[in-house]
């Protein structure tokens, strides 16, 4: 085998740091500290795998969703392209914990979502992918449980409004 130094050095490194972690008894609590760190990654897809908006409430935990006035939702009424449609939206509910944006006609309905820490103003301000001409959906997520708010977007092709 002829192995260059710099392979020989990557292959040395990586040995000895992993000797180091191991002999220091560290390997074992950061295996543990993973499992139990809240922030540790997780499997986000299943929500994004739904295909209607009851489907994204019921992969993000909760049942039902109620119509709302309390959510802004912003976006424009005719898309000339549907690759980049902005959307703001704003939620007045109190406690508010996550906004999603959900378009039931796109390959998956969940475009986007956004959790909010106490105490941070839920605002959302972006560009998604509509598909085609369909509603979109603002979800929100508070202690009380899902709301949302809709508008419809008309996506043209070349920007002829129609």
């Amino acid at each position: 085998m002829n192995m260059s130094r710099r392979a020989f050095l990557q292959v040395s490194a990586s040995g000895t740091a992993l000797l180091l972690v191991s002999a220091t008894g560290l390997l074992p609590r950061l295996a543990a500290a993973a499992a139990t760190n809240p922030l540790a990654p997780t499997d986000h897809r299943k929500p994004f795998q739904a295909m209607t908006l009851d489907e994204v409430v019921k992969s993000l935990g909760g049942t039902t969703a109620t119509k709302s006035t309390d959510i802004a939702l912003q976006a424009p009424p005719i898309a000339e392209n549907g690759a980049v449609v902005p959307v703001v939206i704003e939620s007045k509910l109190p406690n508010t914990r996550m906004i999603a944006i959900v378009s039931e006609k796109n390959p998956h309905a969940l475009s986007a979502s956004f959790s909010f820490p106490d105490g941070t103003e839920p605002y959302v301000m972006t560009r998604v992918k509509v598909a085609e001409t369909s509603n979109l959906y603002a979800l929100v997520q508070t202690d009380k449980g899902f709301f949302y708010t809709e508008q419809l977007v008309k996506v043209t092709l070349g920007g002829c409004g129609g």
